[in-house]
């Protein structure tokens, strides 16, 4: 008895209808966004960065609110005969008079001065930040499109500042300048800060320059660029409209490194003593707490911890930025 073969019976039937989907593309810039969105270690230090911020904008309503005041205080009630607090530390318990104490001598409100020196700190930085990042990228694209003698002479001048040592230039350059056009005692105030930022912004442009110009002389030979100089774009739109968008990352990770750096700079320009003369800055908090550690540390202490909670915070920042940017980083 044989095997009778099985015959094959196809039904027909509808084939599954296939829905089309949009596909939506995503640009370099929302990739990085979104890598950056996932990163916690980011998440966290934004957060931190944004309370500081919040706390420099609205220093005068957190003033009100704990009930300090900047100048409030009155050496003749509010400090002993030995220069110390007469209420609060370092002999005093915790008060919510002065959470932070008060300054020896002036009686002045360590809280108060810990928010405005965040205002100051942030201020300066931001200024600073936005000035050399403006610098740097004109000057580096123009170096780095520009052939012959006018890159030549743009690179020399680059290497130039770079080889200026950035403390001792400061010390020498921002007291000529005020001794130049602070001579008035009430402009004082408003021609060191001016100095001070001068300073920073004009010591800080260079190695954003350097690295505009050497991706600009990759970027020039790229047949968009080609394509726009031929059918005769003005120099200026290529620079701006052609280039500037390619250069989005670098300039983006610059400023996230900037910020700490600018920063730290202020706070040791002051504490060195030409930083900004009657604003409350950290940098000239610490100048002044240095003689009271032995006896009230935590008037040194307040200054010191913003100050380092605020550039660990950027300097994380900006590291998770750089990654997020970067292609060839895979997390």
């Amino acid at each position: 008895m044989g095997i009778q073969p099985t015959e094959l019976v196809v039904s027909n039937t509808d084939e599954p209808e296939v829905k089309s989907q949009d596909v939506a593309g995503r640009s370099p810039t929302q990739i990085a966004l979104d890598r950056l969105r996932h990163d916690k270690i980011a998440m966290v230090c934004l957060a931190v960065v944004a309370v500081f911020v919040l706390i420099a904008i609205f220093a005068p309503l957190l003033t009100d609110l704990f009930g300090v005041e900047l100048e409030g205080g009155d050496p003749v009630t509010d400090t002993k005969a030995d220069s110390f607090p007469a209420i609060g530390p370092p002999d005093y318990g915790f008060t919510w008079e002065a959470p932070l104490g008060l300054e020896p001598r002036t009686g002045n409100d360590l809280l108060a001065e810990w928010f405005y020196g965040a205002r100051t700190s942030l201020g300066v930085a931001t200024f600073a930040t936005v000035a050399a990042t403006l610098m740097g990228i004109v000057i580096g694209l123009v170096a780095g499109f520009a052939r012959g003698w006018l890159d030549r002479v743009i690179a020399f001048v680059i290497d130039i500042f770079l080889s200026l040592p950035f403390i001792l230039v400061a010390l020498a350059l921002a007291p000529i300048i005020v001794s130049r056009f602070g001579a008035q005692p009430e402009r004082l105030e408003f021609v060191q800060l001016c100095a001070l930022l001068f300073v920073l912004s004009v010591f800080g442009w260079m190695t954003l320059a350097r690295l505009i110009r050497g991706e600009v002389l990759s970027l020039r030979e790229r047949e968009f660029v080609q394509a726009a100089r031929v059918i005769g774009v003005p120099t200026r739109s290529i620079l701006f409209k052609e280039l500037l968008p390619n250069l989005v990352a670098p300039i983006v990770v610059s400023i996230s490194l900037g910020l700490p750096a600018f920063v730290t700079a202020e706070a040791g320009l002051a504490f060195l003593g030409i930083g900004v003369v009657g604003i409350p800055s950290w940098g000239q908090t610490v100048n002044r707490a240095v003689e009271f550690f032995s006896t009230y540390p935590l008037f040194l202490y307040a200054p010191v911890v913003g100050i380092c909670l605020l550039v660990i915070a950027l300097n994380l920042l900006g590291d998770a930025v750089r990654d997020a940017f970067d292609p060839k980083t895979r997390r």
